[in-house]
C-alpha cells in the first residue's frame, strides 16, 4: 500500500483539556516523518501557549503545504476568547470551540486539501453546556457530513482488538430499545468497510449477544433471536463473513476475528480499556471519511501541567496514515 501524500489534520479538541498540549507534542515527535506530521487545527494563541520550549516555529497552512522540519503548520480557527482559555476548567465556550475546530477540519477535508482527521479529546459536558446536542464524535461527524446519525459508529482499536459499537453514549435502557436488525447490519457494514480500509480484504466479524449467553435459546429472552440472528444473515448475504451471536465473554477469547460488534458502550469499551488503556484509538466509521480520535478523555486534572502523554495521538495518526476509506455502498 502506498503512503499518503496529503497531510492529516489534527484538531486540538477541548482547548481547556490536554488536547492542545498532546497535539503540539505529537508534531514535535513526528518532525522526522513528513508523511505523518499533521496540520494542527485550533485557535492560534492556544497552540502557541503549548509551543514554548519546543523550538518549533508556527506557520499557517490549509493542509496543502508539505511538512517542514522545525515548523508547526496550523489551520487557524479563531473561536475561543482569550478570557475563556483556562486549562483544567470546564467551559461552555471551550465546548463551542471544540465543535468549531472539527467543523473547520471537515470542511478542509471536503475540499480535498487533506487526507484525514485525528481529533484530540472532547468534553461532552462542555459541548452540551454550550447548547449543542452531542453524544460523541461519531454523531457530530454524521451531522457535519450529512449522514444519518445511526449510520456512523465508533470502533475502538487497541491491544489487538477492534470493537465497533452498535449504540454508544446513551442510557442503557434506551440503547437496548433502539437495537434493530437494521442498526446491527449498518454497524456490520461500516465495520467491514473500515477493516478493508485497514488492509483486511475479507474481514471476519463476530457479533456479541445482546443478552447473557446470547439469550441461551430463549431462556434469557428472545432479543438475539429477533435482532441479531436476522442481522447476521443479512450481513452474510451482503458478502460479509459474520458470526454469532455469542456471549461477549465467550467470543472475545476466541481467535480468528478481525473485529467484533458490541451492542452497547460498556460491552465494547471495557475489554479495550482494560487491555489497551489510554493507548487505544477510536475510529469513527460509516461517514465516508477517515477520522480517528483517542481512547481517553480531556483529563482536566493534568491540563496545562505539561505532563500529558501524546502516545494515543501518535497511534491515531499512524492508524489514519495507513487507511484508505471508501463509501459503504462500494462493499459487495
Amino acid at each position: 500500500m502506498s503512503r499518503p501524500t496529503q497531510r492529516i489534520l489534527l484538531s486540538i479538541g477541548d482547548p481547556n483539556g490536554i488536547g492542545p498540549e498532546i497535539a503540539v507534542k505529537a508534531v514535535a515527535a513526528l518532525q522526522d516523518d513528513p508523511e505523518l506530521n499533521p496540520v494542527i487545527v485550533g485557535d492560534r494563541f492556544v497552540v502557541e501557549h503549548y509551543m514554548r520550549g519546543t523550538g518549533l516555529r508556527i506557520e499557517e497552512n490549509d493542509g496543502s503545504a508539505s511538512a517542514e522540519a522545525g515548523v508547526l503548520h496550523l489551520l487557524p480557527v479563531q473561536n475561543l476568547s482569550p478570557d475563556a482559555f483556562m486549562p483544567g476548567q470546564l467551559s461552555a465556550d471551550a465546548g463551542t470551540a471544540t465543535v468549531a475546530y472539527l467543523s473547520a477540519a471537515v470542511a478542509c477535508l471536503g475540499q480535498g486539501l487533506a487526507r484525514g482527521i485525528v481529533a484530540c479529546p472532547h468534553n461532552e459536558t462542555a459541548i452540551n453546556n454550550a447548547g449543542i446536542k452531542f453524544s460523541g464524535y461519531p454523531n457530530l461527524l454524521a451531522r457535519l457530513v450529512g449522514v444519518e446519525p445511526d449510520r456512523v459508529f465508533l470502533m475502538l482499536v487497541g491491544a489487538g482488538l477492534r470493537i465497533a459499537h452498535a449504540t454508544l453514549h446513551e442510557r442503557l435502557a434506551d440503547s437496548l430499545a433502539r437495537l434493530t436488525p437494521d442498526l446491527v447490519v449498518a454497524a456490520g457494514l461500516a465495520a467491514a468497510t473500515a477493516l478493508q480500509a485497514l488492509g483486511i480484504a475479507n474481514p471476519r466479524i463476530g457479533v456479541f449477544g445482546i443478552n447473557p449467553h446470547a439469550g441461551e435459546n430463549g431462556l434469557f429472552g428472545r432479543d438475539d433471536e429477533l435482532i441479531n440472528v436476522p442481522a447476521i444473515e443479512r450481513l452474510r448475504q451482503a458478502g460479509v463473513d459474520t458470526h454469532g451471536p455469542l456471549g461477549a465473554d465467550l467470543m472475545l477469547v476466541q481467535r480468528g476475528y478481525d473485529a467484533f460488534i458490541a451492542m452497547y458502550h460498556d460491552q465494547g469499551h471495557i475489554p479495550i480499556k482494560l487491555l489497551a488503556g489510554r493507548s487505544a484509538s477510536a475510529l469513527s466509521i460509516g461517514a465516508g471519511l477517515i477520522f480517528s480520535s483517542v481512547g481517553h478523555g480531556s483529563a482536566f486534572d493534568i491540563a496545562g501541567k505539561n505532563i500529558a502523554d501524546p502516545e494515543a495521538v501518535i497511534r491515531a495518526l499512524h492508524l489514519v496514515g495507513g487507511t484508505t476509506f471508501s463509501s459503504q455502498k462500494d462493499l459487495p
